[in-house]
């Protein structure tokens, strides 16, 4: 998300960085770069507009002027400025308003095909693991007996609660019967998925307005699928205009290199995003944090969001068996390796740690993620599981015929086993080395702040 925008922005800093001063030609042609990567990334007009107004009358001003590093302010008046737009700060640091009596009603809203099911799953899983809450989800779809089914079989995957949908009754009664049985039920939060449809009409809105008044949720949602461009702005006023909106989630953020729809939806809606997704799968996604995003877009890097994810994400459990096991003398097998390169999947792998580091010296994340193949993990993986028990143990037992068997259970070459055992081997050594002067604890508790 915001590779493109990043890319622009980034070397307009850098252009202006090591500038001992900055003239007012100097700034307007900076502006102007400014306003193009904004264009270019489909910000809405209005949008930019509002947004170089306030960038260019901060940089003519006497900021700059007084300043003995002018480029280095410059970029401070871009984060403020971005930050700025992309919102104030999240509710209780976690995405989520919960003071309220239990149970806490979330509602979601937003066209068909934008991802509110499975945000649905993703939200339910994210107040488990990082508030300990008890949740419920209910569809009200009843035009959609397969979003029904897909709710439902999320809900068992997440470990949330299910109200079994009738199919013959409103959305509003559903709704409400739904809180009664979150109440019966001692959940502290009832997630409801509503319909949507391809595009707006009347009935949904009024639908929604309904369906709002019954149940009076704490939060009402506007789920918004990121790579809609400029029609999510359209989408975005219609649904802000029929509901009282607390926030905006954004969905398939990793498939959108703009970024002009988070900007544009935030700023036309005067609502705060809370949540961007990722994917499909239920992990995938994280609160949203104007401050870090603007850090990230112009390559200051969110090692605050890179150290949360590691302590919320690394299982703590088996990498204190891991340091345990290395003290010991026993080694760092390939079950071990399979282990670390799961939890390096469950983070986004190689391309997410990348957008969260600051990248010196100019260098683009985004060209540096492109030449790291995104596949590589689920192929180690691949190859790991296709390994005997005794392999995954005993490396070195590995030779030919094992390694063509090895090869062909994964679907991939013997080059890449070769590769992979050599890599094992490598880190072997390295374990070894820190497990014996106490290192490997030192290192552990460093990482999750233990």
């Amino acid at each position: 998300m915001f590779d493109n925008l990043s890319s622009r922005l980034k070397s307009v800093a850098e252009r202006v960085r090591g500038k001992g001063r900055l003239s007012e030609a100097n700034i307007t042609d900076a502006v102007r770069d400014v306003r193009r990567a904004l264009v270019e990334a489909d910000v809405a007009l209005p949008v930019v507009k509002d947004f170089i107004g306030r960038v260019r009358k901060r940089a003519i001003g006497s900021e700059i002027t007084r300043s003995l590093t002018p480029g280095q302010v410059f970029i401070k008046i871009l984060h403020d400025e971005l930050t700025k737009t992309l919102g104030h700060a999240e509710v209780d640091g976690d995405g989520i308003n919960l003071r309220h009596q239990p149970p806490v009603v979330i509602l979601l809203a937003g066209l068909q095909g934008v991802g509110k099911t499975t945000t649905a799953a993703k939200l339910a899983r994210h107040l488990a693991q990082r508030q300990a809450k008890k949740t419920m989800l209910a569809s009200l779809d009843t035009r959609r007996p397969a979003a029904i089914l897909q709710l439902e079989q999320l809900a068992e995957q997440v470990g949330a609660a299910f109200c079994t949908t009738d199919t013959t009754a409103t959305p509003v009664s559903i709704a409400e019967q739904a809180v009664s049985a979150a109440r019966r039920g001692s959940c502290d939060v009832l997630i409801l998925d509503t319909a949507g449809r391809t595009r707006l009409d009347e009935e949904l809105l009024a639908e929604l307005g309904q369906i709002h008044t019954a149940t009076s949720p704490a939060e009402t949602l506007f789920v918004v699928d990121s790579m809609a461009g400029q029609d999510a702005v359209n989408v975005a006023a219609a649904f802000s205009e029929a509901l009282p909106l607390t926030g905006v989630i954004l969905t398939k953020t990793d498939g959108d290199a703009r970024g002009g729809a988070a900007l544009s939806v935030r700023t036309v809606t005067d609502k705060p995003i809370r949540f961007i997704g990722t994917g499909e799968d239920t992990e995938g996604i994280e609160a949203f944090h104007p401050d870090r995003m603007a850090s990230r877009i112009l390559g200051m890097g969110d090692v605050l969001s890179l150290v949360e994810e590691v302590q919320d994400k690394v299982d703590h459990e088996k990498a204190q068996k891991l340091v345990n096991k290395v003290r010991k003398g026993k080694g760092f097998d390939l079950a071990d390796l399979r282990d670390q390169l799961s939890q390096m999947a469950s983070m986004g792998g190689i391309e997410s740690l990348l957008g969260k580091l600051p990248i010196p010296g100019g260098v683009d994340a985004g060209k540096l993620a492109e030449q790291v193949d995104s596949r590589a993990i689920a192929r180690q993986i691949a190859i790991i599981n296709s390994m005997t028990p005794e392999e995954r143990r005993f490396p070195k037992v590995i030779k030919g015929s094992r390694k063509r068997r090895i090869a062909m259970g994964s679907g991939q070459a013997i080059q890449d086993v070769n590769r992979l055992l050599k890599q094992h081997l490598q880190m072997q050594k390295m374990m070894g080395k820190l497990g014996k002067g106490g290192k490997m604890k030192d290192m552990l508790r460093g990482m999750t702040g233990g």
